[in-house]
């Protein structure tokens, strides 16, 4: 099955304290069909306190944490606003993601 967000998509986020917020997305869990998560770029941030070690200082830390996929939506390339996903058939038959507010095919 195709995903309808993917790792480097400009995604919306539609519900949640980060509401109305845009980032990039580092990354997809994947949990269960309907469970899954994706990491926003700059998006639910939360505060971690790490200890010192080698590598770091330590201190507290910002660190984005995992948001449902069903709380984003992606950026349409052509318009810049939200929008959802479908899919169709390109002319050589291979499928593709597009956005349904202006038909512009999604990269990716």
């Amino acid at each position: 099955m195709s995903a309808k967000i993917k790792k480097g998509d400009k995604v919306f986020v539609m519900s949640g304290k980060d509401k109305g917020k845009e980032g990039d997305v580092l990354k997809i869990i994947k949990i269960s069909e309907s469970q899954d998560k994706a990491l926003v770029q700059g998006v639910n941030l939360v505060k971690r306190h790490r200890k010192p070690s080698q590598d770091n200082a330590g201190g507290i830390v910002s660190e984005e944490r995992p948001i449902q996929i069903s709380n984003l939506m992606i950026i349409d390339p052509k318009t810049k606003k939200p929008t959802r996903v479908g899919f169709k058939l390109d002319k050589k038959g291979n499928k593709v993601r597009y956005a349904k507010k202006s038909g512009e095919i999604i990269n990716g």
